[in-house]
Formats: C-alpha cells, sequence, structure tokens
C-alpha cells in the first residue's frame, strides 16, 4: 500500500486546537447549555457524591418500603438465598452439562461471554427467576436491560427494589430513559411507532437531547442508576462530555441506533478516545450492533477496539435471539455464529431479547418489542400480565440454552457473580 497515501489521514494539532476552541468557548450556546443542565445537580464531586449516597442500600431500601414495601420480603428473601450458596456455582454447572471431564479443562475465561436478557420490566419477575435456577439448576443471567416507563416504574417502586436486586445478585443494569423518542418528541411521530424514527438518528430531536441529560442526572442522584441506554448521536456526545467534566456516567449504546459496520464503530470510538479521560476511562462500556452484522464486522472492530485501549472498556452486545414481532424478520437466532466467534474475540455480551423461534412460535401471546412501551395497568386489565411474564421466562431460558452451548465448546461465560461463584 502508498505509505504516502496513508499518512495523508493523520490528524494535524490545529484540527485538535479548533476542536478546543469550540468546547472552551464562553459564548458557545451549546457549550453553555449542556453546563447549565449540569449545575442544577452540582459540582461534578456533588453529583458523584449523591449517587454513592443514593445507590446505598439502606438509601434504596427506604424508597422501596416508602413505594412497595411488599418487595422488601422478596429482597430479603433473595439475600438470605444468596447467602446460603443455593445457587449452582459455576465449576458445578460446567459438571452437568460436560461431566467429570470439565474437571480438567481449560476454558476460556479471558474471553468470557456475558449472559444478557432484555427486558427486564417488573420486579415480581426476579424471584420467579431466581426460584427455577434454584429448583432446576441453572443460571441467572450477569446482565439485564430494561425499557420500561421510567416514571412508572419510580412510582410503583419497582425501580429501586429492582436496582436492590441485580446489586444482591452482582448483575449488572441498564435503564431506558423516559426522554427516548417515544414522548413525542418528534411532533410528526407519535407512540411506539416512533421506534422506526431511532434508525434515523431523530428520537432525540431539538431540546430533548438536554431533556435525557437532565433525565439522567435525575436518576443518577437519586436512584443511583448509572448506566443507561443511547440511541442518538447528540446525547452520546453529552455522555462523553459529562463524564470528561468528572461524572461517572456509564451508557451502552442500543440497537437502535443502528450501528452495522466497521468504520460507523471507528467514528463512535475514536470520539470515546477523543473525550477519554486521563486514565483511559470511558463511559461507553456496551456498544450494542445492529441485527444486521455480521461476525466479520465484530472482529474487525476488535482489533481497533483493542488499540484504542477499550477491549476490557466497551463490550460488544449482539442479538442472539430478538423479539418474535415487531423488530426482525423471523426466524432470528444467532447462537451458532456466537460459538464461532467468542473463542478469539473478547468482551461480548450474548443478548438475549426473544426465546428461542422454536418456541416463541408456539406462544400465545410470542414476544413483542412493542409490549416495552404498555402501561403497566393496561397490561393488567387485558389479561396479558402473565403472558409477559411467560416472554420473560423465555428468554431467560433461551439466554441458559446460550451458556449451555457455550460451555459444551469449553467457552466461558459471566452469569450473576455474587451467585454463581
Amino acid at each position: 500500500m502508498d505509505k504516502n497515501l496513508r499518512s495523508l489521514l493523520a490528524i494535524p494539532n490545529d484540527r485538535r486546537e479548533a476542536i478546543n476552541a469550540v468546547l472552551l468557548d464562553p459564548d458557545s450556546r451549546v457549550m453553555n447549555d449542556f453546563l447549565a443542565v449540569v449545575a442544577k445537580y452540582g459540582t461534578p464531586q456533588e453529583i458523584n457524591r449523591k449517587h454513592r449516597e443514593a445507590r446505598k442500600l439502606e438509601n434504596l431500601l427506604k424508597k422501596v418500603q416508602a413505594a412497595a414495601p411488599q418487595h422488601i420480603k422478596d429482597l430479603e428473601w433473595l439475600i438470605e438465598q444468596r447467602d446460603h450458596g443455593v445457587f449452582i456455582p459455576v465449576a458445578a454447572y460446567r459438571r452437568l452439562v460436560l461431566g467429570s471431564k470439565a474437571d480438567g479443562m481449560k476454558f476460556k475465561d479471558e474471553s468470557a461471554v456475558t449472559l444478557e436478557v432484555s427486558a427486564l420490566q417488573y420486579f415480581p419477575w426476579i424471584r420467579v427467576m431466581a426460584e427455577r435456577a434454584i429448583k432446576d439448576k441453572t443460571l441467572v443471567p450477569g446482565r439485564f436491560i430494561a425499557v420500561r416507563k421510567m416514571k412508572e416504574s419510580e412510582a410503583d417502586g419497582d425501580l429501586p427494589a429492582i436496582v436492590v436486586a441485580l446489586d444482591i445478585f452482582g448483575a449488572s443494569f441498564v435503564e431506558t430513559l423516559d426522554t427516548k423518542g417515544t414522548d413525542g418528541s418528534n411532533p410528526h411521530l407519535g407512540g411506539p411507532e416512533t421506534i422506526t424514527g431511532y434508525f434515523g438518528g431523530i428520537g432525540q430531536p431539538n431540546e430533548h437531547a438536554l431533556q435525557w441529560l437532565d433525565e439522567y442526572l435525575y436518576y443518577y442522584t437519586n436512584y443511583g442508576l448509572r448506566q443507561v441506554l443511547n440511541f442518538n448521536a447528540g446525547t452520546i456526545l453529552l455522555s462523553f462530555l459529562l463524564h470528561r467534566i468528572g461524572v461517572d456516567i456509564e451508557f451502552k449504546i442500543s440497537v437502535f441506533f443502528g450501528s452495522d459496520n466497521p468504520y460507523h464503530a471507528l467514528w463512535i470510538m475514536l470520539a470515546a478516545k477523543l473525550f477519554s479521560r486521563d486514565d483511559g476511562s470511558s463511559p461507553l462500556i456496551g456498544f450494542n450492533w445492529s441485527n444486521s452484522i455480521n461476525n466479520e464486522t465484530m472482529e474487525l472492530t476488535a482489533q481497533f477496539r483493542k488499540a484504542l485501549g477499550f477491549e476490557n472498556v466497551v463490550r460488544f452486545e449482539h442479538h442472539i435471539t430478538e423479539t418474535w414481532k415487531s423488530i426482525v424478520k423471523q426466524p432470528y437466532d444467532r447462537r451458532a455464529e456466537l460459538l464461532e466467534i467468542a473463542d478469539h474475540v473478547a468482551n461480548i455480551s450474548a443478548k438475549h431479547e426473544g426465546a428461542g423461534p422454536e418456541v416463541d412460535s408456539t406462544r400465545a401471546h410470542p414476544s413483542d418489542i412493542l409490549d416495552y412501551f404498555r402501561d403497566k395497568q393496561e397490561v393488567i386489565d387485558s389479561g396479558d400480565w402473565d403472558n409477559l411474564q411467560q416472554n420473560f421466562m423465555d428468554k431467560v431460558d433461551a439466554c441458559n440454552k446460550t451458556a449451555w452451548a457455550l460451555t459444551e465448546h469449553g467457552l466461558s461465560f459471566v452469569a450473576a457473580q455474587k451467585l454463581h461463584k
């Protein structure tokens, strides 16, 4: 290749100076508006202190007690089961799958796949999941996504209860803020059909990017909520800026951002590097690919992810299953592809958004992504409450099938770390 041609890609220092001039301009309206939202919650140090206080168990339990005291007994039960060690350990699980030969095997722990399920909408589902894991010696996933209306979840006490439960489990948790396009932000669209707008990056028009920032800081300081979905280039930049000035935000890019090729990933990660802190850290901790990508795209992206110092920072979140309705053509099942890549691409999350096609196709109410946007009372009134719980448990089962297949191939996984030691 022509070395002189490649050299033309180098970015001169004066370009960096031009960027800094915009960021530091005291008359810059976009920067001033960003800083004004932050100032509502205090200095970055004060904001982080509020976050740490809000995340303390005793403070979260006070919120649960005030909004949903009936959840306390279930949380106490979860702590009791965890402390009694009733969940299957990883070594025992491997023996369950492989028999005695598991004892002499070296599993690829350096490229362990995180077991992920979406979406965990309601707190009561957690105990049902835990009881099945104990009874059937199955796994509680290590990562959960929620897409429920935040204000509704806050009001009925599910939000703080879920945060506590997943801290008990040692599982990570990502929330979806209400400022996400389906809130009427686009006057030309309405309701969940706005979901189609996400792929064009128009879910946060005009002033809604700053509203998203404001909403994030509210839940960060009041509920200790740290990780959120991000699906718009503007709110991604705001997240980089917020982290850069010292607020310990973490976010994952949503599938609805439509990142479907390595060059799309490259510009996001270049921005992450540009705004990273001096210690190399970035708030970008999850990169959810479009359903259309193939393994080669992840392999190519893994190369520069590592070169930028993000291999252990930015998790590739890849849909293994999808909801039966309203998102992709079915059947959709990427488990076999995961098994091909998991031995040489590190830090992948296997996301299960639906049951396997062979299960979902038989359900009277198969999984549907539009169910995420329904009001809780409407779900109950329609008679679908049990159906949605079944859909969730089907996703957990699909996640366990992936863990089983990974183990059969000598590959490793990350389940709920305080349960499956």
